[in-house]
């Protein structure tokens, strides 16, 4: 929580910032669990997609999959813990290769999830279970407020939820379990994870593994995960590249999945025949879909890049964002906000919280609104407003906002 560590590392990176940050000149951008600001290396990338496209019209592609996917590929496994870069299929978005994996199960499917996931998988297992698919949503939160647990009983909060999906799985045959490493609601750490994964690997159930808020801002190593393990995320939130750069780390043993909603870049090799049975290429390319626009993973590859020369890996931004989330809790006790009917929904175990804080009032989007008349972005999820510092935000951006919290309260 010292501020000097927090404003050390924001004086160093701000400059890299120059591009985006001048246009936000005496504002607080507290939005990194969503909008980052982008480096000025990603505005060098979108131009180098473009001059590509000038350069070599449609042999441009050869070059997209020669030099910028595998370059890209190379970078987020390394920042996932893994090296398996050839298992790791491409889309704009985590709905879309969610929605392949699900294509690979029957129409009447049993699924476990929960009821903390995000949008993009809840609405789409809504909408899939009208049509036949078989649902069970286990509840993340118990009667233990998370923002008064120490840090044993928030493990031992881990050990229940893990409990209750096991013990879902276990009432009927189960062809997926879905669940989020970091719940998008309260920036909370699902710690049980890995043994979880232990447990349903037992079971022989795959598991999909949203990790949309735990890429590049928590330290991972997916290659330990054990089981049939289907990781998705992307470069929009703590990745700092924008949209349409997503991913999925795929299991080495994928030749039992076989997408129903497939496109013609999962089967190159055979373009030209006319096969009597609908074949895939190897590793990634059986996850992959369409034609796409290339410009985010030219964004993608030259930000993970520039941060690997900034010395930015994942253990240095899970340490920064501890620090600056703590600083935030502090700010919210001596304040005593607490008082003033706004509630910690977030773990106060630094071990157990993510890359936001999030507040629980029932005028969330009111403050947030008052927040942004003020120069300050957050955003809202419901009854909750969430505070997202990133690596170049001050210790004066963080206690001007509290402090302005403080005031509209």
């Amino acid at each position: 929580m010292s501020a000097a560590e927090i404003d050390a590392l924001a004086q160093r990176l701000r400059p890299h910032y120059g591009r985006f940050l001048a246009r936000r000149d005496g504002e607080v951008l507290l939005t990194a669990h969503s909008h980052q600001a982008w480096p000025d290396v990603a505005r060098e990338a979108h131009l180098e997609a473009w001059d590509d496209a000038a350069r070599y019209v449609d042999g441009k592609w050869r070059t997209i999959f020669d030099e910028v996917l595998p370059a890209y590929r190379r970078r987020v496994v390394q920042r996932l813990g893994s090296d398996r870069a050839d298992h790791l299929a491409v889309a704009p978005n985590t709905h879309e290769l969610g929605e392949r994996l699900l294509s690979c199960l029957s129409p009447t499917a049993r699924i476990v999830t929960t009821d903390g996931e995000f949008h993009s998988l809840r609405r789409q297992l809504s909408r899939s279970a009208e049509d036949g698919l078989r649902v069970e949503w286990v509840p993340v939160e118990d009667s233990t407020p998370a923002e008064s647990a120490p840090e044993r009983d928030a493990e031992a909060r881990d050990r229940r939820l893990a409990d209750r999906i096991v013990a879902a799985v276990d009432r009927s045959p189960t062809d997926l379990v879905a669940l989020s490493h970091v719940f998008f609601g309260t920036g909370r750490v699902f710690r049980g994870l890995e043994g979880l994964l232990d447990r349903l690997a037992q079971r022989d159930v795959p598991v999909l593994v949203d990790l949309y808020h735990s890429f590049n801002v928590l330290q991972l190593s997916l290659d330990r995960w054990p089981g049939q393990v289907f990781a998705v995320g992307g470069g929009y939130k703590y990745a700092q590249s924008g949209e349409g750069n997503c991913w999925m780390l795929l299991p080495r043993n994928l030749q039992s999945y076989r997408p129903r909603y497939t496109g013609w870049f999962s089967d190159f090799a055979h373009l030209s025949e006319t096969p009597t049975e609908v074949g895939y290429g190897p590793g990634y390319l059986r996850f992959m879909g369409s034609t796409f626009d290339p410009t985010p993973f030219y964004r993608g590859r030259r930000v993970l890049a520039w941060m690997d020369a900034e010395g930015l890996t994942p253990a240095v931004l899970e340490a920064a964002v501890r620090r600056s989330t703590g600083f935030l809790i502090a700010r919210y006790d001596a304040l005593r906000l607490a008082d003033r009917g706004l509630a910690l929904r977030s773990p106060r175990s630094p071990r157990h919280r993510g890359g936001f804080v999030a507040f629980g009032r029932a005028d969330a989007a009111a403050l947030s609104d008052g927040l942004r008349a003020r120069g300050i972005h957050t955003d809202v999820r419901g009854d909750v407003i969430r505070l997202g510092p990133a690596p170049y935000t001050d210790s004066r951006g963080l206690d001007r906002a509290m402090h302005a919290l403080a005031e509209m309260l």
